[in-house]
C-alpha cells in the first residue's frame, strides 16, 4: 500500500482523500440509522418493518439525487459539487435527530437519500480523474470501502455511546461530516480532466441526454449489475444488527463489537480483490468473491456464539466488499467520458432504487416466520450471489482505460 501513494503527487493525494472522506461519512450517517431501527421503532410506537422504510425511501431517492448533483458537477465541477453534496446530507442527517414523529423522519430519511445519491459518482469522478491509471483497481477497492469505514465508525459509535446519547444524539453526531468541507476548499484541486475538458463539461442537459442515450445499453447493464451488487451489500448489511439483537439477544456493545469485526473484514477485502483486480481482470475477481461467500452463509447466521459469529461476518462482508471494491473502476471505465460524474452514479443508484425494498422485504418475511432472520438472510444473499455472478461473468470490461472527460 505505502508503494501505491508514493506515486502520487499531493494534489491526488488532497483529491482521494476527500472522495474517501465523503463516501466514508456518507456511509457512516446511513448505518447511523440502520443500527437505531429497533429504538426509533420503541419511541414511535412502531415495529421494525414501519421504521425500515427509511431504508427504503433512502434508497428509492438516491437515484434522483445523482443525477441532479452529477449534472451539477458535469457543468460547475467535481469539488464544489461534492462540497455542496457533503453539507446537504450533513444538514439533513442533523435535522433527523429534532423529528417529532415517524412520519417526519422518513420524509428526512427520503432527503438524506436525494444527499446522499449524488456523493458516489461525484466524488469517484473527482478522485479516478485525478489517479493515474496505474493501480487504479487497488485505489478503487479502498476508495469503494469508505462504505465500511463508514460502517465501521457507525458500529463504534453505536456500541460504546448509543447507550450515552440514545438514537436522537446519534444524529446529532452525524452531523459532523460537515467539517470536512473545510479541508476540501483548503486543499483539494479541480479534476484536471474536468478542467481539460471544460468546454464539453459544460454541456447543456439534452446534449448530454445524447450522450446518455448513445449508450443506453450500457447504462441498462450498469443497472442490472447495480441491482445485484446493491442487494448483495444491503441485504447482507442492513437488517444484520437487527438480527443480532433480536434474534441473537446481543446487546448494543456486542452487537456494535461484531459490526466492527465485520468491517475490518470489508477493508481488507476491497483493498485486496480491487488489487487483485489489476492482476486478473474487473470481472474475474468480482465472481470470484462473490461465489467465495456462498461457503460462509452457514458460520454467518447459523453460528450460535459471539465471537463464532464475528468470523462468520468478517469472511462475509470481505467478500461481499471485495467485490465491491472493484465496482468504482469498473463502472467508470465503462462509462462514456462526457457524462462520467454522471453515468456510474446514476446506474448505481437505480440499482439501489431496483432493491431499494430489500430491507423491508427481508424484515417483513422474518417477522412473518416469528422473527427467523437468520434463514431470511441465508436465502436471499444466495439468491443474489447467483444472479451477480452469472451477470459478471457476461458483461463487457474495460480494464486500465484512460479517463478524461471530452475525451
Amino acid at each position: 500500500m505505502p508503494g501505491y501513494f508514493a506515486s502520487l503527487t499531493r494534489a491526488q493525494r488532497n483529491a482521494f482523500f476527500a472522495s474517501l472522506g465523503g463516501w466514508s461519512l456518507d456511509a457512516f450517517d446511513f448505518f447511523i440509522f440502520v443500527f437505531c431501527l429497533r429504538s426509533i421503532g420503541a419511541e414511535f410506537h412502531a415495529d421494525v418493518h414501519a421504521v425500515s422504510q427509511g431504508i427504503f425511501l433512502t434508497l428509492a431517492f438516491r437515484p434522483l439525487g445523482a443525477l441532479v448533483f452529477g449534472w451539477l458537477a458535469e457543468r460547475y465541477g467535481r469539488r464544489p459539487v461534492l462540497m455542496l453534496n457533503i453539507i446537504s446530507y450533513s444538514s439533513v442527517e442533523l435535522a433527523s435527530a429534532f423529528a417529532p414523529n415517524l412520519e417526519t423522519l422518513l420524509a428526512l430519511r427520503a432527503l438524506f437519500g436525494f444527499a446522499m445519491g449524488g456523493e458516489w459518482g461525484v466524488g469517484a469522478a473527482l478522485a479516478l480523474e485525478s489517479l493515474p491509471a496505474r493501480g487504479r483497481g487497488f485505489f478503487s477497492g479502498l476508495l469503494q470501502e469508505g462504505y465500511a469505514i463508514g460502517y465501521l465508525l457507525a458500529s463504534v459509535v453505536f456500541g460504546y455511546v448509543f447507550v450515552h446519547v440514545g438514537w436522537r444524539g446519534m444524529f446529532v453526531i452525524g452531523a459532523a461530516p460537515a467539517l470536512l468541507v473545510l479541508y476540501i476548499r483548503r486543499s483539494v484541486e479541480e479534476s484536471p480532466a474536468w478542467i481539460a475538458g471544460a468546454s464539453q463539461a459544460r454541456a447543456s442537459v439534452g446534449e448530454m441526454w445524447l450522450a446518455v442515450r448513445g449508450y443506453f445499453p450500457t447504462l441498462l447493464f450498469l443497472v442490472a449489475l447495480m441491482a445485484c451488487f446493491n442487494a448483495f451489500s444491503h441485504g447482507s448489511q442492513d437488517l444484520y444488527p437487527t438480527f443480532l439483537q433480536s434474534q441473537r439477544g446481543f446487546s448494543a456493545k456486542v452487537t456494535g463489537n461484531i459490526a466492527i469485526v465485520m468491517n475490518v473484514g470489508a477493508l481488507l477485502g476491497g483493498m485486496v480483490c480491487g488489487a487483485l483486480s489489476e492482476r486478473i481482470g474487473r470481472r474475474r475477481a468480482i465472481v470470484l468473491a462473490a461465489l467465495l461467500a456462498l461457503p460462509v452463509l452457514p458460520l454467518w447466521v447459523h453460528a450460535q456464539s459471539a465471537p463464532m459469529l464475528a468470523v462468520g461476518g468478517f469472511l462475509m462482508q470481505f467478500m461481499v466488499q471485495g467485490a465491491w471494491g472493484i465496482v468504482p473502476a469498473h463502472l467508470n471505465e465503462l462509462s462514456p467520458p462526457t457524462v462520467r460524474a454522471i453515468l456510474p452514479g446514476f446506474a448505481y443508484q437505480l440499482g439501489n432504487l431496483a432493491m431499494s425494498k430489500m430491507g423491508p422485504l427481508q424484515a417483513g418475511l422474518a417477522e412473518a416466520r416469528g422473527g427467523d432472520y437468520a434463514s431470511v438472510l441465508w436465502v436471499t444473499i444466495a439468491v443474489v450471489v447467483v444472479a451477480l455472478v452469472a451477470l459478471t461473468a457476461l458483461g463487457p470490461e474495460a480494464r486500465a482505460a484512460t479517463l478524461k472527460v471530452g475525451a
